[in-house]
């Protein structure tokens, strides 16, 4: 171990850190002055990875899941190597068009492995990137030939720790022995208000080890020892490690260290050339020469380890045809078509039913499709077929994961998963419950992950539960998050294309909103209607001549919309399908044209909120739910609240 040469980078990224930051005049200057140790021996000695190739299939992975300190992470990824990190884009750090953003994001730069920065999703993430690490290792390595090992790391803080969902995701990796998941606690013990005695005392070593984790200890400036605990760490294999390094925040600004001033906002300009005195800092943007020299001589190192393991991986590859085969398949990110179920005209099914028949087709054809439930199988109809058997310490072959109640952990695990590549990601809640993993959801979104949200029980249908189980602005609230596609099918026909809707798509996520209730599956006119519903929308029932009006309607409703239809004698009504708003909002005007007439009378009809359906219909013609439910029997409730095939026929007849 070259310490002279990790010291040296320790220095270039406290230097690069302050003077990043000092120009936007915004930033977090704390964390990477503190923990720029940590980073040299990381990238320059612990890290299995090459910048030459940062996409490589066993590269290990890290997340800096308190991203709000993203210097520390782009000054180790310019100084290692990675193409995309210029010092260009560090000096225009915060900077429209750079790729080093206020917090790391996914796709701008390789070497960034997840978009962090809300508190607490990275180091779920990295749990999730741990999990499908061993379930590619289960199914791809050989008696002969290992070629999926490699190991996830985190580094989280304070502010990561007191968040709720590094505790539901801590729980779920003690668990489930992720033994290959090591996370440092970057332990300085202050927090943007200032000490975080103020509010969080709990001893988060014991909480660890009560989850079920090795919890080891050390110093953040000492090389020899972080290296001696990561190998202390990778030497226990049934349990994920917490190495806690103490710290101190914004080390080498001499003011301000140590203090909350060095957390959020930059040191200042007489602060930073105090820091850069104090540090032996020559210049602006400052590398030390050793770093450089550093490095290069490692990615010689690296180079060689990605070559020695793409060999194996071609001899593998020669040994084992098929799962080459399948591996290809597993990492081209497309789905392979399936024998979706059939129903027939009459049939009355539960969408959530029709969708679990659906997911076991698909699983049956895509060997990669994992994912499970917040401890609601049977009510998500989530379940896979029980020959892909349930993933556990025991074993990592299976591909149900039972996720226990922790729905934001769930959602953010996933996003790991599907972050790592290889594997196909979903998971199921009741829709009532989309604001327990709302942020995850959110990070699906901005990250272009095409994780897949099973959200059941879709209305006030559900009844006895009553209101707090009754989603009724969960549908409109879902739409808002931008790259969020929400299909909500009418019946079991619907259901079984929107979930190959649902895997056909690889920019982001997509959200199946099913029913409790048995629908029955009506007739459709359009004879194309399996790809015209792709569009988003498309003609379920047509007038004999011109239509009068035409009546949209989602989910259970479109059978509502059918009945008051029949109900309402001398007017032409059509009624349209609209499974997905916002993707028929997205369409060519032509095409909605075709499926809603200009100039002609539109009613909406939707058991939730009016917001949104605005824009096709004035308010007066929109039959929606604009409060809360009631508990009782399902009919009833419709009734109470007004929303019955009788009170659409009305509106109709207006």
């Amino acid at each position: 171990m070259n310490i002279a040469a990790l010291e040296k980078i320790a220095l270039s990224v406290r230097a690069l850190s302050i003077d990043a930051i000092q120009k936007a005049n915004s930033g977090h200057p704390g964390l990477p002055l503190g923990a720029a140790e940590l980073g040299a021996i990381l990238y320059g000695e612990l890290l299995r990875h090459d910048p030459a190739d940062p996409h490589w299939p066993d590269r290990d992975r890290f997340v800096l899941s308190a991203g709000h300190g993203s210097m520390f992470l782009y000054s180790l990824l310019h100084l290692a190597g990675y193409p995309d990190m210029s010092l260009e884009d560090i000096k225009t750090f915060r900077q429209p068009g750079s790729r080093a953003a206020g917090h790391p994001e996914y796709g701008l730069a390789g070497g960034i492995e997840a978009t962090s920065g809300p508190l607490g999703q990275g180091v779920a993430m990295a749990t999730g990137l741990a999990v499908a690490e061993t379930m590619l290792a289960a199914r791809f390595n050989t008696a002969a030939r290992t070629i999926v090992d490699h190991y996830t790391y985190a580094l989280v803080g304070d502010g990561c720790l007191q968040e709720g969902v590094s505790a539901e995701a801590g729980s779920f990796a003690g668990h489930q022995g992720l033994g290959k998941l090591i996370v440092f606690y970057d332990s300085n013990r202050i927090t943007i208000d200032g000490s975080t005695d103020l509010a969080f005392t709990e001893d988060v070593a014991k909480r660890y080890e009560a989850y079920g984790w090795q919890v080891l200890r050390g110093s953040m400036y000492d090389f020899e020892e972080i290296s001696r605990l990561v190998s202390q760490a990778k030497g226990e294999a049934k349990k994920p490690s917490l190495i806690i390094l103490g710290s101190i925040i914004g080390k080498g600004a001499p003011n301000k260290q140590n203090t909350a001033g060095a957390h959020g906002a930059p040191l200042g300009a007489g602060e930073a050339a105090a820091a850069k005195q104090a540090l032996g800092i020559p210049g602006d943007f400052y590398i030390a020469p050793e770093a450089l020299d550093y490095f290069a001589a490692r990615r010689a190192v690296w180079k060689k380890n990605r070559e020695t393991w793409l060999a194996e991986f071609e001899a593998w590859s020669k040994e084992n045809p098929e799962k080459r085969k399948d591996w290809d398949a597993f990492h081209s990110g497309r789905a392979l078509p399936a024998a979706l179920p059939v129903f027939a005209v009459g049939d009355k099914v539960a969408t959530r039913n029709a969708g679990n028949r659906a997911l076991g087709a698909l699983a049956a054809a895509n060997g990669n499709l994992t994912g499970g439930s917040a401890d609601l199988t049977g009510p998500n109809g989530a379940a896979l077929p029980p020959d892909v058997g349930v993933y556990s310490a025991a074993d990592r072959a299976g591909r149900y994961i039972h996720f226990g109640i922790r729905e934001f952990a769930m959602a953010a695990v996933c996003n790991g998963i599907q972050l790592h590549g290889g594997l196909r990601a979903f998971c199921a809640t009741f829709l009532a419950f989309a604001d327990y993993l709302r942020p995850a959801l959110r990070l699906s979104a901005l990250m272009k992950q095409p994780v897949i949200y099973v959200l059941t029980h879709d209305s006030i249908f559900v009844g006895e539960d009553g209101p707090t189980h009754q989603p009724v602005e969960h549908l409109a609230s879902l739409r808002v998050i931008p790259n969020v596609r929400l299909l909500r099918p009418a019946d079991a026909e619907e259901t079984a294309e929107a979930w190959a809707m649902a895997m056909d798509r690889r920019d982001g996520p997509t959200v199946l909103a099913l029913s409790r209730q048995e629908l029955t599956v009506f007739p459709k006119e359009d004879p194309e209607w399996k790809n015209t519903i792709r569009t988003g929308a498309y003609i379920v029932k047509k007038p004999g001549g011109k239509p009068d009006l035409v009546i949209i309607a989602t989910g259970s409703e479109v059978g509502l919309a059918l009945e008051a239809a029949a109900m309402t004698a001398g007017k032409q009504v059509q009624v349209v399908s609209m499974p997905s708003r916002e993707l028929f909002e997205a369409q060519p005007a032509a095409i909605q044209e075709r499926i809603i007439p200009p100039g002609v009378r539109v009613i909406c009809c939707e058991a939730g909120v009016r917001s949104g359906w605005e824009r096709w219909a004035q308010p007066a013609d929109i039959l929606s739910i604009d409060r809360f439910g009631e508990s009782g029997p399902a009919g009833r409730v419709a009734e109470a609240l007004g929303f019955t095939a009788g009170a659409l026929a009305a509106i109709i007849s207006r």
